[in-house]
């Protein structure tokens, strides 16, 4: 929780234009919905997993993940092939090459910084629930 607490505490502090809110708070770490929250520049979301991600490369986008809860298998780095543009900067679907396999547990935070594949991997029966900062870069 001191790591979810960091990072709001970071992104509460970036500079934000007058469109921004400002102060904004989830009592408990709870969403008021599943899209959680856009910023000029970031967004917050709360993502739960019980089963594999597909990968996914964000051109102009840093994720930073704090992993709540649970266990999983992040595959990072490597070339995404046969994956398809999905949005304007998004890839997703197809396979990681040459990646590097992570095992990430709670208290875990990850830094995925633009153009690096990136792919969970949920063991069966498992779960894991992460908070998700994502920062547009220009």
């Amino acid at each position: 929780m001191k790591h979810l607490f960091a990072i709001l505490f970071a992104a509460s502090v970036m500079p934000l234009p007058a469109a921004d809110p400002g102060l904004f708070v989830w009592p408990k770490g709870v969403p008021p919905d599943k899209a959680g929250a856009r910023f000029s520049n970031h967004s917050l979301a709360l993502s739960q997993r019980d089963k594999d991600g597909i990968p996914e490369v964000h051109e102009k986008v840093t994720d930073i993940f704090v992993i709540e809860s649970g266990e999983a298998q992040l595959l990072l780095g490597g070339q995404v092939a046969g994956g398809k543009t999905t949005e304007p900067g998004e890839i997703r679907g197809g396979t990681i090459k040459n990646g590097m396999r992570k095992n990430v547990s709670s208290g875990d935070v990850v830094h995925v910084p633009p153009n690096t594949p990136h792919q969970f991997f949920v063991p069966k029966g498992k779960q894991v629930t992460y908070f998700v900062v994502k920062v547009s870069n220009p």
